[in-house]
């Protein structure tokens, strides 16, 4: 039997997790100011804050940009935002957004 609390606790996982996404993230250059960790997304709104996780690494950067428009990739990060990340040599990583 569930109570309550168990009952708003998978309530609020549920919401949580409907707008992780994973898939293939790359960099660009960034439209933001030098250092700025932004990202181009296709569909979440400009303004919007997403969290990027790859191995244990974990950013906030502010969607500025839609992108990217290639086949298999779900973001594009700044090279701030790849740099803290530490895809920045590797080009291409496996990523969660939330």
């Amino acid at each position: 039997m569930r109570t309550a609390a168990t009952s708003a606790a998978l309530l609020l996982f549920a919401i949580c997790t409907a707008n992780a996404e994973s898939g293939l993230a790359s960099y660009y250059r960034g439209i933001g100011k030098s250092g700025e960790m932004t990202c181009a997304h296709r569909s979440r709104p400009f303004g919007t804050m997403v969290r990027v996780s790859y191995r244990g690494r974990s950013i906030q950067c502010r969607v500025n940009d839609r992108g990217p428009f290639v086949r298999g990739r779900i973001i594009d990060v700044s090279t701030a935002a790849a740099r803290a990340l530490g895809i920045l040599q590797l080009g291409l990583a496996h990523v969660m957004i939330e």
